[in-house]
């Protein structure tokens, strides 16, 4: 009986970049075949992407999922404690001296911290939705191909090749955008479920710090 062979790792790696290779051109192929709107939907998709990592890193970043609310509570009794963007965002707003001042305060803060992602995430919530018209764009260059082909061509092989190349085109150019404006719409979707939450901390931190300025202010009258 034939022993099991498992395949080594040579030969792993060149079945991987055979296939990869494989995959590549049939990629490109493709792309070729999109027509000039692939380009537009290219950009328009890398655009879309990059401006969601830099949000999804920026919120990160934040760190306010990372500490809980009985830390960041203590840190606003025991300044010393204090570390990380939550221990800086707690320095710049545990100083006020009356309710109008925390007002203020937290006003500043949430246009600092909240409008680049409102913004960022408009231009990308544009993209997604510009996605499907540069595919649909596509279409329309695709059939104009095809109609000149049936227009001009005598139906011999060429008519048909040019035909069969506005077709595809049309469809690819469709296909690839909404292929981007998909994910691109989940992904929007999840990055502004998490700005929605990073201004519910800040509403939170604003109502816990004001309330703790009340009661101060109610035991001692003069520090107002």
């Amino acid at each position: 009986m034939n022993a099991f062979v498992l395949p080594s790792v040579g030969d792993l790696a060149r079945s991987f970049s055979a296939a990869f290779l494989q995959a590549w051109g049939r990629a490109v192929e493709i792309w070729v075949a999109g027509g000039s709107a692939m380009i537009l939907i290219a950009i328009n998709a890398l655009i879309m992407f990059a401006i969601g990592m830099r949000v999804a890193v920026r919120l990160r970043a934040k760190g306010f999922r990372a500490v809980s609310e009985k830390v960041w509570r203590l840190w606003l009794e025991h300044p010393k404690y204090r570390e990380g963007p939550i221990g800086e965002l707690l320095d710049s707003v545990a100083g006020a001296e009356s309710i109008e001042a925390a007002s203020a305060i937290f006003r500043g803060v949430r246009t600092a911290e909240l409008g680049p992602f409102q913004r960022d995430l408009r231009v990308m919530k544009v993209c997604v939705a510009t996605a499907p018209l540069f595919g649909l764009f596509g279409t329309v260059t695709g059939m104009l191909v095809t109609f000149g082909a049936l227009a001009t061509g005598t139906g011999g092989d060429k008519t048909f090749a040019a035909i069969a190349k506005g077709i595809s085109e049309a469809l690819i150019t469709t296909e690839t955008g909404l292929v981007v404006a998909l994910p691109g719409l989940f992904f929007w979707y999840r990055l502004t479920r998490q700005k929605d939450q990073y201004a519910t901390f800040l509403a939170h931190l604003e109502t816990v710090v004001t309330q703790g300025l009340y009661r101060r202010l109610r035991r001692d009258p003069e520090a107002a």
